[in-house]
């Protein structure tokens, strides 16, 4: 692992869809940065493994139930005194071209996507004020920005995030809270699915010529969440290797 560029001790970080990708390499990386760590995933199992791996606490809560969400945010609270840092990632795929997408499908992808997203920010931020401040970062996604084919849903949701999180970031700018995203390009278990001579063409499209390692954005996140990033807020970050370019 290389050397750590912040140091997160004393700091409480929430992370959603942490059980595995992405979200737990941004829970694993807080963690050794010394922050506690919650790691927040509607898969009990997989949480739970997560929990034992990366040494962060595991909690099991869909972030798409509001009494979820209000329980999971209290518990923290409760247990760390306070919360630093919220890292919305949770996320659902169910794709499917625009006029075979059930209602279900349609609704399924947005009450994860930008209604945990809502759900968590909402949540939290009696909280941060409460303490004079603090950090949330949201991922977004660039099939927000130009779209998808097959994934209507999931590009409505993303271009969502992106509006809300410059929203959020304009009303909650006096607190001393900053909102920002990130817009990641990684390899996980939704690269993993695809078919190997797509995955190749769309290995093609990145200037980079690869995907990220989860860790690589878990990096960016610290940047974000670090004293370091304390004027930007309301940005969306690009980690995704120039393939948004």
């Amino acid at each position: 692992m290389a050397d750590l560029t912040f140091d997160f001790t004393g700091r409480t970080v929430v992370v959603t869809g942490a059980a595995r990708g992405v979200g737990r390499a941004v829970g694993e990386h807080f963690h050794n940065a010394g922050a506690t760590v919650y790691l927040v995933d509607s898969d009990a199992a997989a949480v739970r493994a997560a929990e034992d791996e990366t040494g962060a606490t595991g909690l099991v809560a869909d972030v798409s139930d509001t009494a979820q969400v209000t329980g999971v945010m209290d518990r923290v609270v409760a247990a760390a005194g306070r919360i630093d840092v919220l890292v919305n990632n949770a996320g659902i795929l169910r794709d499917g071209v625009l006029w075979k997408l059930s209602d279900d499908d349609y609704e399924a992808v947005m009450a994860v996507h930008a209604g945990g997203t809502f759900r968590f920010t909402r949540a939290a931020v009696p909280h941060l004020r409460r303490q004079g401040g603090g950090r949330i970062i949201n991922v977004t996604s660039y099939t927000g920005l130009r779209g998808n084919p097959g994934q209507s849903n999931y590009a409505m949701a993303k271009a969502g995030i992106i509006g809300f999180t410059k929203t959020a970031a304009k009303e909650l700018a006096r607190f001393g809270i900053t909102v920002n995203a990130i817009s990641p390009n990684a390899r996980t278990r939704m690269t993993a699915s695809i078919p190997a001579d797509t995955l190749a063409r769309l290995t093609a499209e990145i200037p980079m010529g690869r995907f990220a390692d989860p860790a690589e954005i878990a990096g960016a996140v610290a940047f974000l969440a670090s004293e370091e990033a304390s004027y930007i807020t309301g940005v969306v970050l690009p980690v995704d290797g120039g393939i948004s370019l």
